[in-house]
């Protein structure tokens, strides 16, 4: 994969022809934080952006930062401004940033040019677009009016087609990947191109959410472990008992086949076989550790002996992905599984990834995350690359 780099446009040839300081330059940065009443809850989003704009800055480039927040559809929602984040950034930044309350017309294009350099404009939500998610032609050239120059930094935005992430990038003279993008490519190469055995640990609510990277991920990996609601549709296939845990009646074929490949040798599949259960799933009723899941129950989180099997995998592997908790992670009653496992992936010697907001908050939430290999801002995007899958906004950087 051949990307322009911020090294190229600062340090290389280019830079002598092709200065950056007074030029406009659009960066897009994925700053999508989750906001409790204006409040950040998480920053690590946004520190993650921070390099790459600092460093375009102190080469004299006017920056106008763009981002979508949250899932709008096309509507203004005041709780999903960017407003709050401008003191937020400059703060963690050290630069000084101004915002825009839109992201085209007028409005935008006039603080676009009042910019000095150095200086950074953040711009209000992608999103209050429908043109965003659309990939509008209009859109995307609109967006494209405000700098000469295309930085794409937002890489858990890579995997989608939108006027920011692919429509806009035509318009711009030129285009370059950002340090936390170039970041997050060289260290999910890794399990592209895997020391072996290669773990990869999946877990989450819906078996079709991921289905598409089970089956691709199978190509790949030694080992494949499944956590989370989506195993409750494997061990239906089997024939176990689940209760009333959730199964996708219409994913069970599917299953099975997965279940077929690993018997017929060509990897490891590894499902719970002890349960945490309960009949509530807000943490309120009585819960208990079951083999085999009675009627009226529902299977919450792994148990232990499924947890400690899942960490001697990850002990024993070279290389580790994992996206995905492991139970209803958010309800302290059944978050001991996914604890577990994130408590085997900080200690395993493997080359590690971990993707996607619930593993990262599990790692990072018991101080833990300083000891994975790589912690990965994209959670969908990680997860399609590392299944080898093309993702637009990379492709329209190589193009």
């Amino acid at each position: 994969m051949k990307l322009t780099t911020l090294d190229d446009w600062l340090s290389g040839p280019e830079a002598q022809a092709n200065p950056i300081r007074g030029r406009r330059v659009f960066v897009r940065a994925d700053l999508n934080v989750p906001l409790d009443s204006g409040r950040i809850v998480d920053d690590s989003r946004l520190k993650a952006s921070v390099g790459s704009v600092k460093r375009l800055c102190t080469a004299g480039a006017r920056v106008i930062l763009a981002s979508h927040l949250g899932r709008p559809k096309g509507e203004r929602v005041d709780s999903l401004s960017l407003a709050p984040l401008a003191p937020a950034f400059s703060e963690r930044s050290g630069l000084p940033v101004t915002f825009v309350e839109d992201c085209v017309g007028e409005t935008a294009a006039t603080a676009a040019n009042a910019l000095g350099e150095g200086e950074v404009l953040l711009l209000e939500n992608l999103r209050f677009h429908r043109g965003e998610t659309q990939n509008q032609p209009e859109f995307s050239r609109a967006l494209a009016t405000l700098a000469e120059l295309y930085v794409n930094d937002a890489f858990g935005t890579a995997h989608r087609a939108h006027a920011s992430t692919v429509g806009m990038v035509a318009h711009a003279s030129a285009a370059a990947a950002g340090d936390l993008m170039l970041d997050e490519i060289q260290h999910l190469s890794a399990i592209l191109r895997p020391e072996r055995p290669l773990l990869c640990l999946l877990g989450g609510g819906k078996v079709s959410d991921k289905l598409g990277a089970l089956q691709n991920l199978a190509e790949r990996a030694d080992i494949l472990a499944v956590g989370g609601a989506m195993a409750y549709t494997f061990l239906a296939a089997r024939d176990e008992a689940v209760g009333n845990s959730r199964v996708e009646s219409d994913r069970i074929g599917e299953a099975q086949r997965l279940l077929d490949r690993a018997a017929a040798g060509q990897y490891e599949l590894l499902l719970p076989t002890d349960h945490v259960v309960s009949q509530t799933l807000d943490g309120s009723g009585e819960s208990k550790i079951v083999r085999s899941i009675p009627a009226g129950w529902m299977g919450v989180d792994i148990g232990p002996e499924t947890a400690a099997r899942y960490a001697a995998a990850a002990h024993a592997a070279r290389t580790l992905f994992w996206n995905g908790p492991m139970g209803i992670f958010e309800i302290e009653p059944f978050a001991k599984g996914t604890e577990h496992v994130a408590r085997a992936v900080a200690d395993s010697p493997a080359t590690s990834v971990v993707g996607g907001g619930d593993s990262l908050a599990a790692v990072n939430g018991l101080g833990i995350g300083n000891r994975v290999g790589h912690r990965s801002t994209g959670g969908g995007a990680s997860l399609e690359f590392v299944q080898g899958l093309e993702l637009p906004g990379l492709k329209a950087l190589e193009q």
